[in-house]
């Protein structure tokens, strides 16, 4: 079964969530698709769940100091953050290339590669389009872990070092089998870009709530076995499946939109 292998891999991303959720996340998000595009994802479906976590290696032109996982918003100001342009140009000439490189690009490596994935399927090229489907959903799941939104992206800054490992890994990786994730049909992104800014801005709003919920499950405890991750789970586990689920639904809405904006091609089933 699916569930089993997953849990097979338990070792943490650096960004993005745990393996395990990118997995779980891509794998529910092929049923998220319209039948004119299920056969080729469905046929495509282990490959996709095997290597959604390869995005970092995949674009060798991309240097590696260019943060493309995260964004940390909040050092652009206060909640909502709208002092950061979501057009690149107008974000470069505000606060730099290296700026930006320095605190994130996620948002806008999310519109170029919805533009790939667009590129390749108006090329008939399914191979490629398999690699761009698979970094696609990479990017996007990594957009709804509120600890690739903030500065404060270990808790370190609030004395919680290992909380995004223990929230986005270990969390999924005990209880996964009693999630239930139920993302919603795709639907159509008219601006990809934009809609990354969205989808960060609503992990980010979860930030405070599971920096609180690790504090409180850690009270009266010396480490973080059993019995802490049963308090987490109980406090913070709904914000983690709703964040999954929120991802499997816009991943498979990045896959849509590419297919739409490429003229919606006929896909193989391979």
């Amino acid at each position: 079964m699916l569930i089993a292998a997953l849990v097979a891999f338990a070792v943490a991303s650096s960004f993005g969530w745990g393996e395990n959720a990118e997995r779980l996340a891509t794998n529910k998000a092929i049923d998220t698709l319209p039948q004119e595009m299920g056969s080729f994802f469905e046929g495509n479906r282990q490959y996709l769940v095997q290597h959604v976590t390869d995005a970092g290696t995949l674009d060798a032109k991309i240097a590696a100091d260019e943060h493309k996982d995260f964004i940390q918003l909040d050092h652009y100001g206060p909640f909502p953050y709208t002092a950061l342009p979501r057009v690149y140009t107008a974000a470069v000439a505000k606060y730099s290339r290296r700026t930006l490189e320095t605190y994130g690009l996620l948002p806008w490596q999310i519109g170029l590669s919805s533009k790939k994935l667009t590129d390749a399927f108006q090329d008939r090229n399914w191979s490629e389009a398999k690699v761009a489907a698979a970094a696609l959903a990479h990017y996007v799941a990594a957009a709804h872990d509120p600890f690739n939104t903030a500065v404060n992206t270990d808790g370190k800054l609030s004395g919680q070092p290992g909380v995004k490992g223990r929230f986005d890994s270990g969390l999924v990786d005990r209880y996964q089998l009693f999630f239930f994730v139920k993302p919603n049909e795709a639907a159509f992104i008219s601006d990809p870009t934009d809609h990354a800014f969205e989808m960060a801005l609503s992990a980010h709003s979860w930030l405070e709530n599971v920096l609180l919920a690790d504090r409180r499950s850690h009270q009266g405890l010396t480490g973080y076995a059993d019995e802490y991750y049963d308090r987490f789970y109980a406090q913070a586990g709904a914000v983690l499946v709703r964040q999954l689920s929120d991802a499997s639904t816009d991943i498979g809405s990045y896959w849509m939109t590419a297919w739409i904006n490429a003229g919606r091609p006929a896909l193989p089933s391979q």
